[in-house]
């Protein structure tokens, strides 16, 4: 898409009047996406999208950990983007998400790996012992 959708400034007041199954508007990362051809094909169904509307739907976008084909995807819903000075509250973007490329998801971290590796470890150990035991006995 190039030029006039990327340049169109909207307001969050009329983003937010776009909250119907046939005219469906959100806001990821500061843009703004026209997602009502979209709706009959949202694998989690049209009502997570249309939870989306009137708000910014950048962390509900974000959690999901949508694949870079969904994230590409956006691209062809674009319409526009939002007026930052017009959002009821502070809001930062990821500039990648904005950019409209995947982001870069945090990995676990190490001591929850090692303690997903343990766990199962000690219990198989804990039934192993559990064993013997209660065989000498």
């Amino acid at each position: 898409m190039g030029g006039a959708a990327e340049d169109q400034l909207l307001s969050f007041e009329e983003i937010s009047k776009h909250n119907k199954k046939f005219d469906c508007w959100i806001i990821i990362s500061g843009k703004v996406y026209d997602v009502t051809p979209f709706l009959d094909d949202h694998p989690g169904g049209d009502e997570i999208l249309l939870m989306a509307t009137a708000k910014d739907a950048t962390d509900d976008f974000d959690d999901v950990n949508h694949s870079e084909e969904a994230v590409g995807m956006l691209k062809s819903y674009h319409i526009g983007n939002v007026d930052t000075s017009t959002l009821p509250g502070k809001h930062q973007y990821n500039q990648t998400a904005a950019d409209g490329s995947a982001q870069k998801r945090k990995s676990a971290p190490k001591s929850l790996e090692v303690f997903q590796f343990l766990v199962p470890l000690l219990i198989v150990g804990i039934a192993y012992a559990l064993y013997h035991y209660s065989r000498e006995n």
